[in-house]
C-alpha cells in the first residue's frame, strides 16, 4: 500500500485482514530515529483474523511466557504486547530485523512454551494486574499450533 492509499494512521488498520493466512510474522513498521536508530515492529499472528481468537487467559499466559523468554533469544526487545482483537501480538525491538529472523527465534521460544511444565512467571497479585486470568493449557496449544503452522510454510525453527 502506497502512502497515497493509506487511510489510517495505525498500520494494522490498513491491513486487509481478509487476505492474510495465520500464523505469520509480518513487518508492520520500521522507524528510523533522528540519530539513526532503527526500531522494527512486527505483527505476530496466531489466529486467522475474524475466524478465531484466543481467550484472555490464553493470550495473557502467552504474553507472560514469551515476553519473559524472547529476551533470551533476541537482543534489543522493546515490547511484546497482545492485540486488542486477541488474534496475536505486536513485537517491537531495536534494529533492522527480518521476518524470517523473528519467526526463527520466536519459534524457539514457542517450542518451549508448547511443553511448558513450570509455573508461569509473574502470576501473583503483587506481580500481575490480573493474576487470576491465566490459561497455560490454552497457551501451550496455541504455541504448538503456531510452530506447526510456521514450519508448514517453510520457515525453519532451528533449536
Amino acid at each position: 500500500m502506497s502512502e497515497s492509499e493509506k487511510k489510517y494512521n495505525v498500520d494494522s488498520f490498513n491491513l486487509d485482514h481478509t487476505k492474510v493466512t495465520a500464523p505469520f510474522v509480518r513487518l508492520a513498521a520500521k522507524k528510523v530515529g533522528e540519530k539513526g536508530d532503527v526500531v522494527t515492529k512486527f505483527d505476530i499472528r496466531f489466529c486467522q483474523p475474524n475466524k478465531e481468537f484466543m481467550t484472555t487467559g490464553t493470550i495473557h499466559t502467552l504474553e507472560h511466557l514469551v515476553a519473559e523468554y524472547i529476551r533470551d533469544e533476541i537482543p534489543g526487545v522493546i515490547d511484546f504486547s497482545p492485540m486488542g482483537c486477541r488474534t496475536g501480538f505486536y513485537f517491537t525491538l531495536w534494529g533492522d530485523n527480518s521476518e524470517e529472523y523473528i519467526a526463527e527465534h520466536l519459534c524457539n521460544v514457542l517450542k518451549k512454551v508448547a511443553v511448558w511444565d513450570k509455573p508461569v512467571p509473574a502470576t501473583t497479585e503483587k506481580e500481575c494486574g490480573n493474576y487470576r486470568d491465566h490459561d497455560l493449557d490454552g497457551a501451550k496449544a496455541y504455541a504448538k499450533k503456531w510452530v506447526e503452522g510456521i514450519e508448514s510454510k517453510g520457515w525453519n525453527c532451528y533449536k
